[in-house]
C-alpha cells in the first residue's frame, strides 16, 4: 500500500534549454520555458540525451519534483538509498507517536498471510496497551515500548524531493523489485511529464 499525493514538477523548460549550452544553439529551441512545454526538436535532443545516460543526461538533475507519499517503513528504508539530491520530511514519530490511538489501518498489510495479519493486530493491542499506560503515567519506558516494537508495516507520510535523475534511477534498479510498493510508486512517477521520455532507458 502506497499514496503518492501533492505532485509538483518544476523547471523542465529551462534543465532542456541549458542542453544546448554545449553547442550555443538556443536559437534552435523551440519550447515554451515557462510554461514547461517542449518543441518537438528540444523534446528529441533530451530524449536521446537521457537515454544516452550519464553524463550526457545531467540535465535531469535540475527538474525538480516533489511529493507526499505515505507508505510503510520497510519502503522508506529502501528508499534512503537514494539520498544524493533528495531531500525527505517525515511526520514524526517522535512527537506524535502517542497522540492517537493504533488502528489495523495504520500498517501495510497488503501480501501478507492471514498469520501476519493476525501479528499485526496482536500488535495493535500491545502498541494501545503502551500508549494507554502511557498518557496514564507518562512513564518514558511506556514510549519507548511503542516506539521500539512499532513493525515495518507502520505507515508514515513524508514529503520527498528529489529529481529526474533519480527517478531514472528507481526506475532503472526497482522495477520488478521484491517489495511491490516499489511497481506502484513507479506506476505514479511514470504519470510525470515526460516521463516516458527521460526516465526509461
Amino acid at each position: 500500500m502506497i499514496k503518492v499525493e501533492n505532485v509538483k514538477v518544476y523547471n523542465i523548460g529551462r534543465a532542456v534549454y541549458s542542453t544546448r549550452n554545449s553547442y550555443d544553439s538556443w536559437d534552435k529551441s523551440d519550447s515554451d520555458i515557462e510554461n514547461d512545454i517542449l518543441g518537438p526538436s528540444d523534446l528529441e535532443l533530451a530524449t536521446k540525451l537521457a537515454k544516452a545516460g550519464s553524463p550526457h543526461n545531467k540535465f535531469m538533475r535540475q527538474i525538480f519534483v516533489t511529493m507526499d507519499v505515505t507508505c510503510s517503513l520497510d519502503f522508506w528504508k529502501q528508499a534512503d538509498t537514494y539520498l544524493i539530491g533528495t531531500t525527505k520530511n517525515s511526520c514524526s514519530t517522535m512527537h506524535r507517536i502517542q497522540s492517537k490511538e493504533f488502528s489495523i489501518d495504520d500498517f501495510n498489510t497488503d501480501e501478507m498471510s492471514p498469520i501476519g495479519k493476525q501479528m499485526i493486530q496482536s500488535t495493535v493491542t500491545l502498541l494501545n496497551s503502551a500508549r494507554d499506560a502511557y498518557l496514564k503515567t507518562h512513564d518514558k519506558a511506556y514510549w519507548y515500548d511503542m516506539v521500539r516494537i512499532l513493525p515495518e508495516s507502520y505507515m508514515q507520510r513524508r514529503t520527498w524531493t528529489m529529481n529526474y535523475a533519480v527517478l531514472a534511477e528507481i526506475v532503472k534498479q526497482r522495477t520488478g523489485h521484491k517489495l511491490k510498493d516499489w511497481d506502484r510508486f513507479i506506476a505514479e512517477i511514470m504519470k510525470l511529464p515526460y516521463a516516458e521520455n527521460f526516465l526509461k532507458r
